[in-house]
């Protein structure tokens, strides 16, 4: 058996078999049943040109377990090579020195197109274990798209990020991992969930024996509220599978949570919060701040606008129209349009049907007080009064934070500069649903969050060992902050905007 190099056209490494090897390849990396090499000049998945300049065979292992008697080579590649593949059409990616073509593959990503996208070309180790629940069962998936591996002499990231920061990080996950930090206590989720069922009990209990008056209309509307607050809460945990061992029971739970008792959309929740977690703060692949037209948020939007002469609205007082547009209808219209009109047109069939069982328990339950419009008015005036408490808990923790383009930085740095915490204490623990400690859930999306008090110390210590800011600062302050800092946004884009 003989092999030799060349390089393909892209100047990427190329291990050819000559044709005495009756293993070939297509151009998907799949062995072709004719016989024939891939047309297309692109690597084959199994070559893999050793540091000696010899090729290294990985065999696979049979269904029985034995060595097959083929192996399986991989391409070594530089990372000036991996970071020519960044584009929609063209996105190969990095995971534990192993090298892996997504491109065919996105649509399918549970998660969506867009995550895998905004890593193409660079190093996706730690989002991949952080995100993930369990790591060898998303290997099985990814294994198929294997193409090779970096080169010996290359570094595990790339030659821009603080690789000494990056180990001390998978350090500290490891370490965590060790202690059970990841290890959900079922019983504090129960409890979670039987507060938000009792509320919506209550609530019920109260209208049949008290009747509809208006004051027992508020009454209910403000229990109401604060459960859909709270189960907001619970769904964002489930979502990221911070509840069970199992994905598929962590799924069904988020559907239950999200879609019969929010009457949201769990795909659509899933595919805009999962871009918000691994680009926080990143315009524009973070869709949490790419919300121009209507605000101009960080420092580079408003400067944009301003010397484009772009001026949709006065951006001047967005600061002031924020109480009157994002705070009371983020909700009850943005969120909740959002939500049926990416159900409606990617067609997500399981979650519509869970979703009209929202509705249908709310007409069965308060449709006797109410009829089917004032029922409909109920379910919109809870979702209005939700909407400042969801507004300012998920705003507080980014919108004060530093914003920018894409700068290809480390997991940690990414996370901790676009993040903030606010002061720990009982109240505020059940009032953000654990979102006050927001830099230890960006890092890790999947812990369940009644252990990020244990570990913010441990953060707080590498942040500090390596110069990474940790803010934590009392609730009403991060709550004016959001405003301070539109306030400033729109100051930059005057600055612009009248600039002759």
């Amino acid at each position: 058996m003989k092999f030799e190099g060349k390089h393909g056209s892209n100047g990427t490494s190329v291990v050819k078999r000559q044709p005495d090897i009756d293993k070939k390849h297509q151009a998907n990396g799949k062995p072709a049943a004719n016989g024939k090499p891939a047309a297309n000049g692109k690597p084959a998945a199994n070559g893999k040109p050793a540091a000696n300049g010899k090729v290294e065979v990985y065999r696979e292992p049979e269904a029985n377990g034995k060595q097959s008697a083929l192996g399986k080579n991989l391409n070594t590649y530089t990372w000036e090579e991996i970071q020519r593949h960044n584009q929609e059409t063209d996105q190969w990616l990095v995971i534990d020195r192993k090298v892996y073509n997504v491109t065919n593959w996105a649509l399918k990503h549970p998660g969506g197109p867009r995550v895998l996208n905004h890593y193409a070309g660079g190093d996706a180790t730690d989002v991949f274990r952080a995100m993930h629940l369990d790591l060898d069962v998303v290997r099985l998936y990814i294994k198929p798209l294997l193409i090779g591996e970096l080169a010996p002499g290359e570094p595990s990231q790339e030659k821009n990020k603080n690789s000494k920061l990056i180990e001390d990080f998978q350090e500290l996950r490891r370490l965590l991992e060790a202690k059970n930090m990841f290890k959900a206590d079922l019983g504090f989720f129960f409890l979670h969930l039987v507060q938000i069922l009792i509320l919506e009990v209550l609530a019920c209990l109260i209208l049949w024996n008290f009747g509809r008056s208006w004051a027992v209309t508020l009454l209910v509307s403000f229990i109401l509220t604060v459960s859909q607050a709270q189960a907001s809460f619970l769904q964002h945990d489930i979502g990221h599978q911070s509840l069970f061992k199992k994905s598929k029971w962590n799924h069904l739970m988020h559907k239950f949570v999200m879609c019969h008792l929010k009457g949201l959309s769990t795909n659509w929740w899933n595919y805009r919060h999962f871009q918000h977690h691994v680009k926080p703060n990143i315009y524009p692949k973070d869709p949490d701040v790419d919300v121009g037209p209507l605000f101009l948020l960080g420092e580079l939007q408003p400067i944009k606008y301003g010397q484009k002469k772009i001026k949709y609205i006065n951006y001047e007082k967005q600061h002031l129209y924020f109480y009157m547009v994002a705070v009371p209808l983020l909700m009850p219209v943005y969120f909740n349009l959002q939500s049926m009109q990416v159900m409606y047109l990617r067609r997500y069939w399981a979650d519509i049907a869970w979703v009209i069982t929202f509705y249908i328990r709310y007409f069965i339950t308060f449709g006797p007080f109410y009829g089917i419009i004032g029922t409909v008015l109920l379910i919109h005036f809870v979702k209005l009064l939700e909407s400042p408490w969801i507004t300012y808990v998920t705003q507080m923790s980014h919108i004060p934070m530093k914003m920018s383009q894409e700068e290809n930085q480390d997991w940690i740095s990414t996370q901790v500069l676009a993040t903030c915490n606010v002061e720990q204490s009982f109240f505020n623990d059940w009032f953000t649903g654990h979102l006050n400690f927001q830099i230890e859930h960006h890092l890790f999306p999947t812990m369940p969050r009644h252990n990020y008090h244990k570990v913010a110390p441990l953060v707080r210590s590498l942040c500090a060992k390596h110069g990474l800011q940790y803010v934590d600062k009392p609730m009403l302050k991060a709550f004016g902050d959001i405003v301070r800092a539109l306030k400033k946004s729109s100051a930059l884009w005057t600055d612009a905007y009248y600039k002759t």
